[in-house]
């Protein structure tokens, strides 16, 4: 997906001449992992932001799942704006957006405007890291294979995470959480320094006009999304059913999920067609890929109780853990790469293996988990969470692409981010944390009885608070092992199943689509008849 030349050496010719044409694909790299590692907020500042202001943790999160919700959404539109708008354009677009966000976010103290700002930096964010992707699709794979293309691809979304979160940490620790957003800004005002010196406006195809989509329907889906993000993340602070704002909030998703249905059923153009739902095998990878997150949203659930309440790490030593989250991500998709594109072994063995190493990391942690402990003792599961994170999102991906067209890839894409970053995520810390507070209540009140009189005598004088505080660690950490347990048996449950399900290898790939045939397509969904509009080459 990049320049005209289809046959023949490289060419980005929408960079001025004078950029050496070595360094022009790294350039578009750069600009893609500056937007991978922006955001509306950013977890490694979020202890530092509930001290200083007076939002909760549950308000703060709900910022980040507006963000992703914004990314989500936005997949269907993706090629219609690059029909419509120049490299140049989007880039330039993309990279103010998120500047202006980052500027605003510190600023704003109403929760609405706060999740808007997110929600609208999470368009900007994808809009950008797609725009330079697909203009170097050609430069990492010259048949455009997404065996190569994804497992590469999740490199950089994957990476920049992590990166993301020791920048934002340490930025934190030493000066303040705003600076995150400084430092953001300060990338982004390269990239527009960049884009405005050396880019011109280039066109691969005629322009197309921005005509037949659901803008009401994107709407309604974003819409959908929130307030499922909004159930889950607030769900265990309003006490669930016995709060009458989940009540409530209950019939409106039920209301909202009704009206994005019969508009999807009765419009033209729906955002989301319903032939795209048709396809064989889209409900069990989606079904997976929004069960994996709920196994990996132990990280930030569990992983981060442990760190904070029973180990008492500051932020300076957790975050040490990233860089071996970060070498596992490396290695994973380097693997999926190598078993995918290089042995071309069977996709549904790679899910295998790689449910086999998240349930490595979850029995990693299950026998780990101690305060007698060293940090370097969590190195081993934490990479494993790394490696699994990155084989199964590349796989899930490449096999998303193999089972739809083109046409309707990228609503699908949609729909899977959706539940890949966002519904997956935020149901498996609802069910965590609800789990958590039942077996914290329970342990505490089976082994308190123990604390008696005769427990509390000895030679030695009793301190109580010093007991308690050891008491009440020990019970978290029995709690913490009690959850990792059950999510063990269900983990290795669906391994087996893998195990015993078989599929034919697939030796030829389907390949993209060029641009032309892209457009010639998207003109006959519009009802126009593609003599009308002749694809050429043109610099504006």
């Amino acid at each position: 997906m990049g320049g005209p030349v289809l046959n023949g050496p490289f060419t980005m010719p929408m960079v001025r001449p004078f950029v050496p044409r070595r360094l022009q694909p790294w350039i578009y790299v750069f600009m893609a992992v500056s937007f991978q590692l922006s955001g509306g907020l950013y977890l490694g500042t979020l202890n530092e932001m509930m001290g200083e202001t007076t939002l909760m943790r549950e308000d703060l999160l709900m910022c980040l799942y507006a963000n992703l919700a914004g990314m989500a959404i936005y997949f269907p539109l993706l090629f219609r704006m690059k029909f419509r708008f120049t490299n140049k354009t989007l880039l330039a677009a993309a990279a103010t957006g998120v500047l202006a966000c980052n500027l605003a976010v510190p600023h704003i103290s109403s929760l609405p405007l706060l999740w808007a700002v997110c929600f609208v930096e999470g368009i900007c964010k994808i809009q950008g890291t797609f725009e330079c992707m697909s203009n170097i699709q050609l430069w990492m794979t010259p048949k455009r294979d997404f065996t190569v293309f994804f497992p590469m691809l999740h490199i950089i979304i994957l990476g920049s995470m992590q990166v993301s979160d020791l920048v934002a940490t340490h930025l934190m620790y030493y000066y303040h959480w705003s600076y995150m957003h400084w430092f953001i800004a300060g990338i982004m005002m390269l990239d527009l320094l960049f884009v405005t010196l050396c880019l011109r406006h280039f066109r691969i195809v005629k322009k197309f006009p921005l005509l037949g989509i659901d803008w009401l329907g994107a709407l309604l889906w974003s819409l959908l999304l929130l307030e499922v993000a909004y159930f889950f993340d607030y769900g265990n602070y309003y006490d669930w059913w016995n709060s009458p704002v989940i009540c409530r909030l209950a019939c409106a998703i039920a209301l909202t999920l009704a009206a994005c249905i019969g508009r999807m059923l009765h419009v033209r153009h729906p955002f989301f067609e319903p032939k795209m739902w048709g396809y064989k095998n889209l409900f069990p990878v989606l079904f997976l890929i929004m069960l994996v997150e709920m196994f990996l949203a132990t990280e930030h659930s569990m992983e981060e109780v442990f760190y904070e309440e029973v180990m008492h790490y500051e932020a300076l030593v957790s975050v040490r853990l990233d860089w071996l989250a970060l070498a596992g991500i490396l290695s994973g998709c380097l693997f999926a790469y190598w078993w995918m594109h290089i042995r071309r072994f069977s996709y549904l063995r790679l899910i295998a293996v790689g449910i086999a190493v998240l349930a490595g990391y979850l029995l990693g942690f299950y026998f780990t988990l101690s305060t007698d402990i060293h940090i370097s003792q969590l190195y081993l599961p934490v990479v494993c969470r790394g490696f699994a994170y990155a084989v199964l999102s590349a796989t899930f991906m490449v096999c998303l692409e193999e089972i739809m067209t083109f046409q309707h890839f990228f609503q699908a894409l949609s729909v899977f981010n959706m539940l890949h970053m966002v519904v997956g995520g935020v149901m498996g810390s609802a069910i965590y944390t609800e789990a958590l507070s039942h077996y914290m209540t329970d342990n505490i009140a089976r082994y308190g009885a123990a604390v008696d009189r005769v427990a509390t005598s000895g030679s030695s004088p009793f301190v109580l608070g010093e007991y308690i505080e050891g008491f009440i660690a020990r019970m978290m950490e029995v709690s913490i092992k009690q959850i990792y347990g059950w999510i063990i048996y269900a983990c290795l449950l669906l391994f087996l199943l893998f195990l015993l399900y078989d599929t034919p290898i697939r030796r030829e790939l389907k390949l993209m689509p060029g641009w032309r045939a892209l457009r010639r397509d998207a003109e006959k969904e519009m009802g126009k008849s593609p003599s009308q509009h002749k694809s050429r080459t043109q610099v504006e």
